[in-house]
């Protein structure tokens, strides 16, 4: 099992450890007071990654190799200049109900993710406007992925929480690191198998309510919250979307809709690290309320692929209770035995046994944005 979690939050990074004794202790603080979006653990060599969204300074990228204490400053992605026919194009009234032109101009490093084993220094960025940007480096230097930002249906994607699409989900198949998977809210599940020289759009069964019946079934607006892959079957992958849970058991190529679970609507989604059959949500309330149903914070978990599921509460705070889990507050270890999640009202809390009982290690933290383990 694994005992460190990183935690990424409204006023900072912090680090938590699991003591002899059981009890999980903050033992470091990194950039207090500043909003930390996204932390990666480069499973590879164990270099921390912390992405900054300090607004009017900017998104900021640092690093922290393995055994050091001082963190250095990265480059960030840069967006190229926007052709000047498509920045006329952009400035010029438009219909109120069509999408919002995406800049060309970093608004928030979402999610970050390590390349395959067989790739050293090779890290994958998703963003807000949905520019994916590849670093062969160790975040040294970007390049944006033109193939998939030039891409003709990029102009239908529209902002889910945010006002611009974003790439929040990257998953990088461990038998092929030239097979990447990335879900984009609004704007789908998109694939490529050639290192992203060519990309394909795979929302086969995935069906948006919030669309015209006669555009539901499109792949361009689909809004998957959040994608998983499970890393000892990579075929096996889950989606947290707006309009329910999604499962594919073919890589991605199809999408089955699971009827009758509890999490209708949510944003986090876990999967077991072995076994395909089991995964976490923390289902919630949609559109514009964005609180667990009837005020009650749970975990529901299957283990049989979504025919059935338990919700658990043990040790989540009495209802009620209004803690709202992002994307990234849900991280289950190594073992898929201990779990950690984090929410918008600060708190943390840690299960030892598969999410049926939960601790609580803080009630205090800053607004969580990203748990995961160290």
């Amino acid at each position: 099992m694994n005992d460190r979690l990183l935690v990424a939050t409204r006023k900072g990074l912090f680090e938590i450890e699991r003591q002899p004794d059981g009890r999980w202790q903050q033992t470091q603080v990194h950039f207090l007071g500043e909003p930390v979006s996204m932390v990666l653990s480069d499973p590879r060599d164990g270099t921390l990654y912390a992405a900054l969204n300090l607004g009017h300074f900017g998104v900021k990228l640092w690093r922290r190799a393995r055994g050091q204490n001082e963190w250095t400053a990265c480059a960030v992605p840069v967006y190229p200049p926007q052709p000047e026919e498509q920045a006329a194009a952009a400035n010029a009234p438009t219909d109120p109900d069509a999408p919002k032109p995406a800049p060309w101009s970093l608004q928030q490093l979402w999610v970050l993710e390590a390349g395959g084993a067989d790739e050293p220094g090779v890290l994958w960025a998703g963003t807000i406007p949905g520019g994916l940007f590849r670093s062969g480096d160790g975040g040294a230097s970007w390049a944006l992925n033109r193939p998939l930002w030039d891409r003709p249906e990029r102009a239908e994607w529209f902002g889910g929480g945010y006002d611009y699409p974003g790439i929040h989900s990257i998953c990088v198949d461990p038998r092929d690191s030239r097979h990447v998977s990335v879900a984009i809210s609004c704007g789908g599940v998109w694939q490529t198998r050639n290192g992203g020289d060519s990309w394909e759009a795979t929302t086969r069964g995935m069906k948006a309510g919030y669309m015209p019946p006669e555009r539901s079934e499109d792949p361009n607006i689909q809004d998957p919250h959040y994608m998983v892959q499970c890393p000892a079957r990579p075929d096996a992958l889950w989606v947290q979307h707006h309009d329910g849970i999604f499962r594919s058991e073919d890589g991605g190529a199809s999408w089955r809709r699971i009827e009758g679970g509890p999490s209708k609507f949510g944003f986090a989604v876990a999967v077991h690290p072995r076994d395909p059959e089991t995964a976490w949500f923390a289902p919630a309330t949609k559109d514009e309320c964005r609180v667990p149903v009837d005020g009650r914070l749970v975990v529901s978990r299957t283990r049989d692929g979504g025919r059935s599921f338990e919700v658990f509460d043990e040790g989540l705070p009495t209802p009620p209770a209004y803690d709202l889990i992002y994307r990234h507050g849900l991280a289950v270890d190594d073992s898929g035995d201990r779990l950690a999640m984090g929410s918008t009202t600060g708190g943390l809390w840690v299960s030892e046994n598969g999410g049926e009982r939960w601790a609580c290690v803080s009630a205090h933290l800053p607004p969580v944005y990203c748990v995961r383990f160290g």
